[in-house]
């Protein structure tokens, strides 16, 4: 499913702008309000729809992240995307995205539709809790981040990652990607 606008305009809960109003903008500010309002999250460290630039066999693209969490000296260092299906389904692209981010990777990413959830461990790529208390407040993530062991990426390993992303992105259909079929040919019905 694409996200698509409904035409309206909202205020944005991190930011106070006005912004307009798609299909899943409620969802993600609901999102923000739990980050920071149940979770403790800092308001100022969270920035909403992040682009994700990447090239591949030199054509430019992005996917827009829709939520990354800043350290105070501005690095990212979790990642959260909200997604429109079966949790499980975007584990994967979550985990290259979290790989991918400009001053990443990160530690830690999440994958929510707002109802199940599941927290990632991007350096091994496995699932660490599942299910909307798998939501960390940020006092123990922050705990978690700093325990944790990352690397950055080879320019091979940037390479890989990548092109499963990007592969990712278009079979889920994200912002690159035309989702329209070729008209189907004219067969003549046999009787």
């Amino acid at each position: 499913m694409h996200e698509t606008s409904l035409g309206g305009t909202l205020r944005d809960y991190l930011s106070g702008e006005e912004i307009d109003e798609t299909t899943f903008e409620e969802f993600r500010q609901l999102l923000a309000r739990l980050l920071v309002e149940e979770k403790g999250y800092p308001k100022n460290l969270l920035k909403a729809k992040v682009p994700l630039q990447y090239c591949v066999e030199d054509k430019e693209f992005e996917r827009v992240i829709d939520f990354v969490l800043y350290d105070k000296q501005n690095r990212p260092v979790f990642l959260v995307m909200f997604c429109a299906g079966d949790v499980a389904t975007f584990e994967r692209e979550t985990v290259c995205a979290a790989r991918l981010i400009d001053g990443g990777p990160v530690p830690y990413a999440l994958v929510t539709d707002t109802m199940d959830a599941t927290l990632l461990d991007v350096r091994t790529g496995d699932e660490v809790a599942r299910g909307m208390n798998a939501v960390p407040d940020y006092a123990r993530l922050m705990k978690m981040v700093e325990a944790a062991e990352i690397k950055p990426l080879t320019e091979e390993q940037r390479e890989k990652q990548t092109r499963v992303f990007h592969t990712y992105c278009g079979f889920v259909c994200g912002d690159h990607c035309e989702c329209s079929l070729p008209p189907m040919p004219d067969f003549p019905l046999k009787k």
